[in-house]
């Protein structure tokens, strides 16, 4: 069937209210790899990429909007790579995932109760979760020791 094809009944609308694209799930396991490192020096962004089987070239787009907003800073050369800019602990998944994907619950429909209660119970976990408490999470999950956290 032709998606153009489809039908929406009157009065409902499809709209970005709670729209999360792959950009966002990927960034988290890329972060959560580069704490787990406990990088003092630059990881390699195709080192990232590897471990967690992401596209290089699109976990550089995204890492190109963290550093631009602060969460990471870059080393070019040889021994260059990606090191966090604030501590894993102060980053939370929200602030990410609205860095990438715009501000959760903005889109039409955001007025209606159901959604906004639906957007802001959202909101309210992915506020309170940091990257430093995933990693942990993947670290103790793996039984390694945390170094950066």
């Amino acid at each position: 069937m032709d998606p153009a094809s489809l039908r929406v009944p009157r009065g409902l609308t499809f709209s970005r209210l709670l729209s999360i694209t792959s950009k966002s799930p990927y960034a988290v396991k890329a972060l959560c790899e580069l704490a787990l490192c406990g990088a003092s020096v630059p990881i390699p962004i195709g080192e990232l990429a590897r471990r967690r089987d992401i596209p290089q070239q699109f976990l550089e787009g995204l890492f190109a909007t963290l550093r631009r907003a602060g969460i990471l800073r870059s080393q070019r050369g040889v021994k260059g790579g990606y090191l966090f800019a604030r501590s894993p602990s102060e980053v939370t998944v929200l602030e990410v995932v609205e860095l990438l994907e715009g501000e959760l619950g903005a889109g039409e429909g955001a007025d209606d109760e159901i959604w906004a209660e639906a957007v802001g119970a959202l909101r309210d976990v992915l506020a309170k979760t940091t990257i430093a408490q995933l990693a942990e999470g993947e670290a103790q999950a793996r039984g390694q020791a945390m170094y950066y956290i």
